[in-house]
């Protein structure tokens, strides 16, 4: 009875007394759980003490020879912008976009989590972030972007430790300052100077919205790569501006209505085909850079945008006769690479045409066989006969399948006869045409077979473009290059070029002679589509058989340009000629490029020797073409249906009937033929070689 006593005095708790009761043991289990579960988390939580520290590979800056920015490789930072300082409505795009409420949570937000938890779970995949601004610092800055429960816990922690350092203005103004916008540009004042270069304080409405825009995929939205995709995401950051009353509704039409305009050095996208092959030699001449450099280069973005619009106003115009892709390099008398096209478009392939491919040149390659007759006693005068002939049992032809008999040397290159340039490289010896070459910067592969002196040979443009650059500097060798100078942006200089003699390449008659004869094939000849009036002009044209590879490579004083047009897959083009869509882009450049380059007339080079006088006249030689029976020769597009007495590269071989083994030109030589078992220098060789040779 008095136990029963006792428990019948001990007082009830009441309905609040029991609700504070086990809230306060929630609690406790509570605090220790997520004392435990922080514990837990905030192990490996990284030193924020780095919070200033930008970890990045150093970035690369190119510049053109007068200064203007053509691109940056790497990662490219920029000095702080003052938040101040920018428009209102540049971070008010960045908080509409990415987070609302911003100035009403704590680092995270609950509502938005459970926003974006809710239309995951409707559309069964991830459709919607829930982080705040202040995490996506925090990642940025601390953490890797790894997809776990345990790096989502430490952003969530450290976005509520920023919130607790920093002011919010603070927040933001870090946020915008270390975000990366794509296109290595982190921070919103290189990204700015990337994509519009202007500064950040200068961005239009627009502007801000696309930048905003981009956070979500840089890649994705690019306004380089996928312009109509950035376009819709900027439209939807204006809309969101404009619920969040950030801009009015007349504010958000003009800036849907009024285009954006990406950088003109970004959207010179040719230009980074000359990058590309800069890039490679870079850590050759300065090592592994440990710093951001500054490259002064040898391009001319004025030439660069010049050579750029030519290529692709003849790619579309030619396009329905197969002609797909081009290739160009311009070169001043000193080798710098003034303008540079590697393809039709580099955004579709980066591969260099002008630099890494290797075509048949076609005719492009005579002037190494006529010089090298030239050095062997040849005059532009020496009478040549275009008839049959058969080397070994190759039998070259004209494209026109007849032969014009005697004619002058001269005529001869003017008109590309094949069958003159195969007959005088087999009597000089077609490794004296390989030596030429070699002199001149050539550094392919060149094979000693017959088809050789028409062609057979692959280079690149570039290597055209060196090798013929000797006859319009007045005979100097040149190697073409285009870094001038590379810096510290504090302007130390870590490289810088000089220019070592290269000696005397070509010497006179020789050089005289020849630039006579190319100026004949630009004045009178195959490369007449390239003549520009009042100009002092050289060149040669060069199509391959059945029109796979088609040349243009021509000179003015102290500038040569080498263009090239083809395919890729080495299929036939529909009668491209060198005369025809490369010349028509060669003039369309130089057109543009020869009032700004104020280039005299070709240079004679060295003196000439004692006694010598100049054929009287070469000039009559060259306006004065015949078929050999006085009657001129017209060398005419064929896609116009009417003959054209070019035939460059190698054709098939086709035996003459009734013919000898070996037919020569029965015009006098200045050179005795070389038998077949005889060397350069005269001695009959141990044994005939029957493998191809290259040299």
């Amino acid at each position: 009875m008095a136990g029963q006593g006792q428990g019948e005095g001990r007082p009830r708790r009441s309905a609040l007394q029991l609700l504070v009761y086990w809230g306060a043991v929630l609690a406790v289990w509570g605090l220790i759980f997520l004392v435990v579960f922080f514990a837990v988390f905030a192990r490996g939580l990284p030193d924020t003490s780095s919070l200033y520290d930008v970890d990045r590979q150093p970035s690369i800056t190119y510049l053109d020879r007068n200064g203007a920015l053509i691109a940056t490789r790497g990662t490219q930072m920029a000095p702080p912008a003052d938040l101040d300082a920018l428009p209102d409505y540049v971070p008010a795009a960045f908080i509409a976009i990415e987070d609302r409420r911003f100035y009403n949570h704590p680092g995270f937000d609950p509502v938005g989590m459970m926003r974006a938890a809710a239309a995951n779970m409707r559309a069964g995949r991830v459709v919607q972030g829930g982080s705040t601004l202040t995490q996506q610092l925090a990642k940025n800055l601390f953490l890797t972007p790894d997809q776990n429960m345990r790096r989502k816990v430490q952003e969530l922690m450290l976005a509520v430790w920023l919130e607790m350092k920093f002011t919010k203005k603070e927040i933001l103004a870090l946020y915008l300052n270390r975000v990366y916008f794509g296109a290595g540009a982190y921070g919103i004042e290189a990204a700015s100077q990337r994509y519009f270069d202007k500064s950040a304080s200068e961005l239009t409405i627009g502007e801000a919205a696309l930048l905003a825009g981009l956070l979500k995929a840089p890649s994705r939205y690019s306004p380089l790569s996928e312009s109509e995709r950035a376009a819709t995401r900027a439209t939807v950051v204006l809309n969101e501006m404009e619920e969040a009353g950030v801009i009015t509704a007349a504010q958000r039409e003009q800036a849907v209505t009024q285009p954006v305009i990406v950088s003109r050095t970004l959207a010179t996208q040719h230009a980074q085909y000359f990058i590309d092959w800069l890039d490679k030699s870079i850590r050759g001449l300065v090592g592994e850079p440990t710093e951001d450099i500054i490259v002064e280069t040898t391009l001319d973005l004025t030439l660069q945008t010049a050579a750029e619009r030519s290529v692709r106003r003849i790619l579309e115009r030619d396009e329905g006769r197969g002609v797909e892709q081009a290739a160009l390099v311009a070169l001043d008398g000193d080798g710098r690479v003034r303008a540079m096209i590697g393809g039709a478009s580099y955004a579709d392939s980066q591969f260099n045409r002008a630099v890494d491919a290797r075509r048949q040149a076609g005719s492009s390659w005579k002037p190494f066989v006529y010089l090298a007759a030239l050095e062997a006693g040849y005059t532009p005068q020496t009478p040549v006969v275009d008839e049959p002939i058969t080397i070994g049992n190759w039998s070259p032809r004209n494209y026109s399948g007849t032969f014009s008999g005697p004619m002058s040397l001269s005529q001869a290159v003017a008109q590309s006869i094949n069958t003159v340039a195969a007959s005088i490289a087999d009597q000089i010896g077609r490794d004296s045409v390989a030596r030429v070459a070699r002199r001149l910067g050539v550094e392919s592969r060149i094979g000693l077979e017959p088809a050789m002196a028409l062609g057979a040979v692959e280079v690149s443009p570039l290597e055209m473009a060196g090798a013929y650059d000797a006859f319009a500097n007045g005979g100097r060798r040149v190697e073409p290059y285009g870094v001038s100078r590379i810096r510290t942006p504090q302007g130390r200089v870590i490289y810088q070029r000089s220019n070592p003699e290269t000696g005397q390449a070509i010497n006179n008659p020789p050089l005289y002679y020849l630039n006579e004869m190319l100026r004949g094939v630009v004045t009178s000849g195959s490369g007449r589509g390239a003549a520009i009036a009042g100009r002092d002009l050289a060149g040669k044209t060069g199509t391959t058989s059945d029109y796979k590879d088609a040349w243009f490579v021509g000179y003015t004083g102290g500038f040569v340009t080498a263009v090239w047009v083809g395919k890729d897959d080495n299929t036939a083009m529909r009668g491209v000629t060198g005369g025809s869509s490369p010349a028509a882009i060669w003039r369309g450049f130089m057109e543009a490029a020869l009032p700004r380059l104020n280039a005299p007339r070709i240079p004679d080079g060295p003196a000439m020797p004692e006694g010598w006088q100049a054929p009287d006249p070469v000039g009559d030689l060259l306006s004065n073409l015949g078929d050999g029976q006085g009657q001129p020769v017209e060398p005419v597009d064929p896609s116009q249906g009417q003959p054209y007495v070019e035939q460059d590269g190698p054709p098939r071989p086709q035996p003459v009937p009734g013919q000898p083994p070996a037919v020569r030109p029965n015009a006098p030589q200045p050179v005795q033929p070389r038998q077949p078992d005889q060397q350069a220098d005269g001695r009959l060789a141990p044994e005939r070689r029957q493998e191809p040779l290259f040299y």
